[in-house]
């Protein structure tokens, strides 16, 4: 067999290895697109969180010197200053008091990709694929010839080694 058809055979597995790796192995095209996609969405968590942060600090700021917003919060908390009346009615909810949203929790998610092994095992089984392929179609076409042992008759007269009397 001709050293040529080995090496086909051991390009075609090799580029069937590159191949499947370059697009669905643990660094491939499949890989990247989905790690991107998880980059967004903790660009996008980020600035929302990067939003309430600047809402609270503004508030924060607020009730350290402005005694009117500091009045507004007591009254939502049901305090009264001096001279000031509080008057509650049954059936009424009293006024809600305002949660702050700290945003959700973004948990890692994994990437799914094929195993290192699959592309290896890909890539060889195509080597031997191609292989076989060209080693029978060279038998096909009678460039190797598989013959079988022959048990070899002898024609003619058969001379024995007889011990003489």
């Amino acid at each position: 067999m001709n050293h040529l058809k080995i090496l086909v055979s051991i390009f075609i597995g090799t580029f069937v290895y590159v191949a499947v790796a370059f697009v669905a192995g643990d660094n491939g095209l499949l890989s990247y697109s989905k790690l991107e996609e998880q980059k967004k969405q903790i660009t996008r968590q980020t600035e929302l969180i990067q939003n309430i942060n600047n809402e609270l600090t503004l508030e924060y700021t607020a009730l350290l010197g402005d005694k009117d917003v500091i009045s507004a919060y007591a009254r939502k908390l049901g305090y009264v200053s001096n001279g000031e009346k509080l008057v509650k009615i049954n059936g009424m909810k009293s006024s809600e008091k305002s949660l702050y949203d700290t945003g959700t929790i973004l948990r890692h998610a994994d990437i799914e990709c094929l195993p290192e092994k699959f592309c290896k095992v890909a890539g060889f089984g195509f080597f031997v694929l191609t292989l076989i392929l060209m080693i029978l179609i060279d038998i096909n076409n009678g460039s190797i010839v598989i013959s079988r042992k022959k048990d070899t008759v002898i024609q003619g007269i058969p001379v024995y080694d007889l011990q003489q009397i």
